[in-house]
């Protein structure tokens, strides 16, 4: 995992970094990587990965609106706070599907929380699953899976790109797949 930091403030970017730190600490889990930017256009120029961003909106250039369209355009499971004092720019960043926006300055309460949920997200959308077929074995994400059905003996897995004749029971797919996503509405569909 790696989580950037976008903030033209140093101060800004110093209570971030502090507070990611003190909830991964809080949590008893090693800290992951953390990158800060002081401007949109050297974060967008960054080839690395982009897991979890905290991204300031009002900076000189490239503003964090634009920023965070084009991350989310370039990777629709990226997580974007927004941190910024400008309430202004809520609607703006509700149109790239914002995960959170948080005001400064930072709540610590506030601010774990939203860790604690990002996390989740972050382990539902960068899970995948193999399915197993006659012809191989294909490594899907678990967020890509739509439904497992079950016809005879015949369990087909859809996922949003394409359907795959498993050699696994339907049991298997219950167990298989993230609870909290998936459902059994009917005996031969999950």
């Amino acid at each position: 995992m790696r989580i950037v930091i976008c903030d033209d403030d140093a101060a800004a970017t110093e209570q971030i970094a502090s507070l990611i730190n003190g909830y991964f600490a809080s949590v008893h889990l090693k800290c992951p990587e953390i990158v800060v930017f002081t401007d949109g256009a050297a974060l967008l120029a960054d080839p690395g990965a982009m897991d979890i961003v905290f991204l300031d909106i009002e900076m000189p250039g490239t503003n964090g609106v634009y920023v965070g369209q084009e991350l989310t355009h370039r990777n629709r499971r990226t997580i974007i706070f927004v941190v910024t004092s400008y309430l202004e720019y809520l609607d703006d960043a509700m149109r790239f599907h914002v995960f959170r926006y948080l005001s400064k300055p930072l709540d610590r309460q506030r601010f774990y929380r939203n860790m604690n949920d990002a996390l989740a997200l972050y382990h539902i959308v960068t899970a995948t699953v193999a399915v197993e077929t006659k012809q191989g074995v294909h490594s899907v994400p678990a967020d890509s899976v739509v439904m497992v059905e079950t016809t005879g003996r015949k369990v087909t897995v859809h996922t949003v790109a394409a359907a795959y004749d498993s050699v696994h029971s339907l049991q298997h797919w219950l167990k298989a797949l993230p609870s909290n996503n998936f459902f059994q509405t009917h005996r031969s569909i999950s």
